[in-house]
């Protein structure tokens, strides 16, 4: 990696430590949590989740990828929309789902946000983009295509509470990454617009939902 790439990574790390510490602080009482469509490198190994932790995810490479860095206690290949067959309800405090309802159908995302509240005993965080972004494959993952979109409201009516991060939703397109040059100066102006929307969250680029249960 050359040194401009190298830094710009570095920025991007700083630009997400917000959104690092949101995620670490709903999993902060939880000893279990289970990454639903974990993928090949989780947000989970950047809070330093102490308790157990599994991924589940489809595309078998990306276990293979999340085995080498030890970002998971277990691991299981297995197809999330069909999330009840694998786990007993309350088996796990926390369930997270980071950026991947959007790879479902609506109706698919729906079920499994259902599965997931039944398998959780403490919360439930879903991470995805405030609308529909178009993009397909990544890496070779056919699973990586957008196949939703969702609003604040979609939340709301499900009982969720929702926090704006990433900053201005208009400064963000495809894979999340800045569309405007210079990108230092629109990604500095993205991580501070991402303290001004926390509460405005149908102005920010991505949702960060939130379910308790007592």
């Amino acid at each position: 990696m050359n040194s401009f790439l190298k830094l710009k990574q570095e920025l991007v790390e700083i630009g997400d430590s917000y959104y690092y510490r949101l995620l670490a602080k709903q999993l902060k009482k939880s000893g279990s949590v289970l990454d639903v469509g974990c993928g090949r490198s989780s947000p989970l190994k950047k809070v330093k989740f102490k308790g157990r932790s599994e991924g589940i995810d489809l595309y078998r490479k990306s276990i293979t990828d999340s085995k080498k860095q030890h970002i998971h206690s277990t691991y299981k290949i297995g197809d999330i929309r069909k999330l009840s067959r694998y786990y007993k309800p309350k088996s796990f405090d926390s369930v997270i789902a980071l950026d991947v309802i959007e790879h479902l159908k609506k109706k698919e995302a729906l079920k499994l946000i259902s599965d997931m509240e039944n398998i959780a005993t403490k919360n439930v965080v879903i991470l995805t983009p405030n609308g529909y972004y178009k993009q397909d494959e990544l890496d070779g993952n056919p699973y990586q295509v957008h196949q939703s979109g969702w609003t604040k409201d979609d939340f709301k009516r499900l009982g969720y509470r929702i926090y704006g991060i990433r900053g201005w939703q208009k400064l963000r397109g495809e894979h999340a990454e800045i569309k405007w040059k210079p990108w230092f100066f629109w990604g500095f102006c993205s991580f501070v617009s991402e303290y001004l929307l926390y509460y405005s969250p149908h102005l920010s680029f991505d949702l960060f939902a939130v379910k308790e249960f007592s």
